[in-house]
């Protein structure tokens, strides 16, 4: 399978280790989707990790620079021009601009506030929580969501009823649909 759906990523869901993961290992072969960010949505997520998640900057560093180094097609510029003309949440106007130079469909943050509709409908962008969006791959793909998963456990030594519940935290209807739907034991 090949997606081309393109889906501009804001800076909370990239910096949420777990579910960035997840989404990032969508983007691979079998590709469920294409991934869109731009530089100022990457120096937000380096900001959170270090300033807020208290990860080392190398740490930081190195995801990001395997994140550029994996899906270079990802990254977005030119949009500048575009951010006086938003409407939504001005600290975020930057990623609806990057979403419509990506051509993206949707955006996908846990920040649903800062997006709506009426700021969306003109540009003909979504904006969507991780775990709906989640929830719509699965539905479309569930075998590659659960390899991806038990991929992600696998490179964890974890058992893939472990990697569900950690991303309960911040997924818990996708979780709870999950652990519903493959009878796993908890």
């Amino acid at each position: 399978m090949r997606a081309d759906f393109k889906v501009l990523f804001d800076a909370c869901v990239l910096a949420n280790a777990g579910v960035s993961d997840l989404f990032l290992r969508l983007s691979e072969a079998p590709r469920l989707l294409l991934p869109k960010w731009s530089e100022e949505i990457l120096d937000e997520t380096t900001r959170t990790h270090v300033n807020r998640l208290n990860w080392p900057v190398d740490l930081s560093d190195s995801w990001r620079a395997a994140v550029e180094e994996y899906f270079p097609e990802a990254m977005v510029g030119d949009y500048a021009h575009l951010v006086d003309q938003m409407t939504n949440d001005p600290k975020d106007r930057h990623v609806l601009a990057a979403a419509i130079r990506a051509g993206a469909d949707l955006i996908v943050t846990f920040n649903l506030k800062d997006f709506p509709e009426d700021s969306l409908y003109s540009w003909n962008i979504e904006a969507v929580h991780p775990q709906d969006y989640l929830l719509t791959l699965y539905s479309m793909a569930p075998q590659i969501v659960v390899q991806k998963l038990n991929d992600i456990a696998r490179d964890r030594d974890e058992e893939l009823v472990q990697r569900v519940l950690r991303l309960g935290t911040s997924l818990p209807n996708f979780t709870a649909h999950l652990i519903e739907d493959l009878g796993l034991d908890v």
